[in-house]
């Protein structure tokens, strides 16, 4: 399952992360890839291990983690560090599969779900795409700024080089409550049915319990806490 979240940032928001990476160093991007994937990674990565950095990173956690259409797909339950990457003068990311587990220790996840959070307008740079290989299709995005896009870790994707201007993006790992991406499917489009039945239904109607009774009942059967 592909989804693309608009608006996650709203344009204030999106100022004040472009004003804080003004005040970061940059390092090689290679540095934090996989055996395979350095060799076809270019770009540079952002510091945000100083107090403007770490800021950043937890208005961009907080942001993104408390969304509640990532809440409803996703199911997190952990979080890697996010990433904030930097693309420009023909620089990309070519096709690699994002590494089954991050972190050390507390901080260690399973990656069921990668997410990237675009921070420059679509017109300002060419190229840079990201294209991810779904079952049976590709899809290729490059959605507004402020928009983020969430996709399965497993897939072979990659960032189109970028051939003018520059791309900026905040990327991410978590892993899932509910391993199964078919349970996933099933609750979020449970989850959907429920918003859409609330704004119809009266609260507390049996229809309405019912459906939650159900959704809670398959968290149940299929989380792993």
């Amino acid at each position: 399952m592909l989804i693309t979240i608009s608006s996650l940032l709203n344009q204030t928001e999106l100022a004040e992360t472009r004003d804080a990476l003004e005040t970061v160093e940059w390092s090689d991007g290679a540095k934090t890839a996989g055996r395979t994937a350095r060799n076809v990674k270019q770009n540079r990565q952002a510091d945000l291990s100083g107090s403007r950095g770490q800021a950043l990173h937890e208005l961009l956690l907080r942001k993104i983690s408390g969304h509640p259409v990532l809440q409803a797909a996703a199911r997190p339950a952990k979080f890697s560090r996010l990433l904030i990457s930097e693309t420009a003068d023909h620089g990309g990311y070519g096709d690699h599969t994002d590494n089954a587990l991050m972190g050390r220790g507390a901080a260690r996840i399973r990656t069921d779900l990668s997410f990237t959070l675009f921070l420059s307008e679509p017109a300002r740079y060419e190229g840079g795409e990201l294209v991810i290989d779904m079952p049976g299709y590709t899809q290729a995005v490059k959605p507004d700024a402020g928009d983020l896009v969430l996709y399965p870790s497993g897939t072979i994707h990659q960032v189109a080089p970028v051939t003018k201007g520059t791309r900026i993006a905040c990327v991410g790992w978590l892993q899932s409550l509910i391993r199964d991406a078919a349970c996933r499917e099933i609750l979020f489009d449970m989850e959907n049915l429920r918003a859409s039945l609330r704004a119809s239904l009266p609260q507390g109607s049996r229809e309405l319990l019912t459906l939650d009774k159900s959704i809670a009942n398959l968290v149940r059967l299929w989380a792993e806490t």
